[in-house]
């Protein structure tokens, strides 16, 4: 089942040099590409751009491969597109795990021979929710001898 980007691309910054374009993956659909389209035109119907801060009027555009968002300001029009894309591959994605064949030999039993794998240790649980490398107590608390 193929998978599809919901993506999305509006200006940022602002004036004739500090404007630029940008591109966003704003979620993932798998299936068809027909509700991909289904599901990118509610993201756009629901989208609030980064420009303008205070809109005036919007008008949705349905195209080919998708949508186009124009959106007036108060001194201009500001748009954004969003398209389906179909996604090919993911550098980012883990490798899926391959399930073992018929021609594949199951792995034997570890005897006294072969070196046994460690026993895994306890569950070190969540992760910090940010982590800085600052200790959560300071190495100053409670000393005496300071000012």
């Amino acid at each position: 089942m193929p998978r599809w980007g919901l993506v999305v691309e509006q200006n940022l910054g602002y004036g004739r040099q500090g404007r630029m374009w940008s591109v966003g993956v704003i979620g993932h659909v798998e299936g068809s590409r027909e509700e991909a389209l289904a599901a990118l035109r509610v993201r756009a119907e629901r989208f609030e751009p980064v420009h303008p801060s205070n809109p005036k009027s919007r008008a949705l555009y349905r195209e080919a491969d998708g949508f186009l968002l124009v959106v007036e300001g108060v001194w201009q029009p500001w748009h954004c597109r969003f398209t389906v894309a179909e996604q090919l591959y993911d550098s980012a994605a883990p490798e899926p795990v391959r399930a073992p064949s018929a021609a594949e030999p199951e792995p034997a039993e570890p005897t006294d021979a072969t070196p046994r794998a460690h026993e895994p240790g306890p569950d070190p649980g969540p992760p910090p929710a940010w982590d800085a490398g600052v200790p959560e107590v300071p190495s100053w608390l409670g000393r005496d001898g300071l000012p």
